[in-house]
């Protein structure tokens, strides 16, 4: 087991985690490794799209409506014809990424912390 260095709070606080709710979901095609693109609505925010390798456990019409946890401040990332604008947060299990969720509906765009 690796665990990564110590970071201090105001790393932390560079991060902007937020909530956001699933509004579409389409196989990525053109991905290589099996994964969807997401457009997640964040409120205040806007909606933003993201390409997510969790093919293993979800299929896109069960990911639609549910809210997620993101990271919303990383530059975009083009892969392939796609610019990926946010980052579904997940646990990597041997069956597959499991997306994190809010386990009780809260407003879109609100920050975690």
């Amino acid at each position: 087991m690796h665990i990564k260095p110590l970071i201090t709070w105001a790393d932390f606080e560079k991060l902007d985690i937020r909530s956001g709710t699933i509004i579409d979901a389409i196989p990525f095609e053109k991905a290589h490794k099996p994964a969807y693109k997401i457009y997640i609505d964040f409120g205040d925010f806007g909606i933003r799209k993201t390409s997510a390798q969790i093919t293993e456990l979800y299929d896109t019409k069960d990911l639609i409506g549910n809210q997620v946890i993101c990271l919303i401040n990383l530059p975009p990332k083009q892969i392939a014809d796609f610019t990926s604008e946010c980052l579904i947060m997940g646990v990597y299990t041997k069956k597959g990424v499991v997306v994190l969720s809010t386990e009780q509906r809260a407003g879109d765009g609100l920050p975690i912390g």
